[in-house]
C-alpha cells in the first residue's frame, strides 16, 4: 500500500471515531464521494466499532433541548450571504472560519495533500488495492462494562489496538494485551504499551482468531510481564467478534 494509502487509512478511523473537525469532515467526504474503496473502507469501520456504540447507555436530551435549538434557529440570520473566503494559489491552505476550532495546521495540510493527490491520480487508482479488514474485532469493557478499548485482529500476526477511555497507568507499570487462542496454549502476548496510545500490536505466530475469543489488557511491570504470562490486574476484556471478509 502506498504511502497516500496508508494516510488515507489513518484519517478514516479519525472520521468514523468523529475526531475531525467541520472543516476537516468536509474535505475527508470529498474523498470519500469521490472513491468507492474509500467508502467501501468507511463503512467497514463503521461496522466494525458497533459493537462499542451498542455498549454505550443511551442518554435522554436535557428537558428544554428543543427550546433552545429554537432559540439558537431564531437568532441565527436566515438570508446573510456567506462572506467571500480569499483564495489562494497554495492548495494546502485551508481556509478555517474565524470562530471554528483549529485543529493542528500539520493535520490539514496533510489532509489536503491527500486530496490534491487523490485529484491528479483521478481517485480510481488511490486505493488500488482493499485495505485489510479484521478478522474478528474485540471490543474491551472493564468491571464496571464501560469500553476501554477496541483490539482488532487481522490473523496475521497483527492486530490494532484503540482506546476508547483513558486508562490510568502509575509510573514503573505499562499495558499489555493478550489473547486466549485455546485453553492449551494459554493467554499470549499481542505486545506492550507505555500508555493509553493506539498502536499495532505484533505478537508471535498464532492460529487465526475465531468468533468469541478471549482478549484483554493487563497492568503489569514497565516493559511487560515477567513469566511471559499476565500476572497483574485485568484492565479490561471482551470476546471476539468475527467480521464477514
Amino acid at each position: 500500500m502506498s504511502v497516500f494509502q496508508d494516510d488515507v487509512a489513518a484519517f478514516a478511523d479519525d472520521y468514523v471515531l468523529g475526531l475531525m473537525s467541520p472543516t476537516e469532515a468536509d474535505l475527508f467526504e470529498a474523498l470519500i464521494a469521490a472513491d468507492p474503496a474509500l467508502s467501501a473502507h468507511v463503512a467497514r469501520l463503521r461496522d466494525q466499532l458497533l459493537p462499542l456504540d451498542l455498549s454505550a447507555e443511551a442518554m435522554a436530551l436535557p428537558a428544554d433541548f428543543s427550546s433552545r435549538v429554537g432559540a439558537i434557529i431564531a437568532q441565527t440570520p436566515q438570508d446573510a450571504a456567506p462572506a467571500p473566503t480569499p483564495m489562494s494559489s497554495d492548495p494546502t491552505m485551508i481556509p478555517v472560519a474565524a470562530n471554528m476550532p483549529r485543529a493542528p495546521r500539520r493535520w490539514l495540510t496533510g489532509l489536503a495533500a491527500s486530496l490534491v493527490l487523490g485529484l491528479a491520480l483521478g481517485f480510481g487508482g488511490a486505493m488500488q488495492r482493499p485495505v485489510p479488514a479484521p478478522q474478528v474485532v474485540a471490543v474491551l469493557l472493564d468491571n464496571e462494562g464501560q469500553p476501554r478499548a477496541v483490539i482488532e485482529d487481522y490473523g496475521n500476526e497483527t492486530a490494532q489496538i484503540r482506546f476508547v477511555s483513558d486508562v490510568d497507568v502509575p509510573q514503573g507499570f505499562s499495558i499489555q494485551a493478550w489473547t486466549l487462542p485455546s485453553a492449551e496454549m494459554g493467554p499470549q502476548s499481542l505486545g506492550v504499551l507505555d500508555g493509553p496510545r493506539a498502536a499495532a500490536l505484533v505478537g508471535p505466530e498464532l492460529p487465526g482468531p475465531a468468533d468469541a475469543q478471549l482478549y484483554e489488557i493487563t497492568l503489569e511491570p514497565e516493559g511487560g510481564s515477567p513469566t511471559g504470562r499476565p500476572t497483574g490486574p485485568v484492565i479490561a476484556k471482551g470476546l471476539a467478534a468475527a467480521q464477514n471478509i
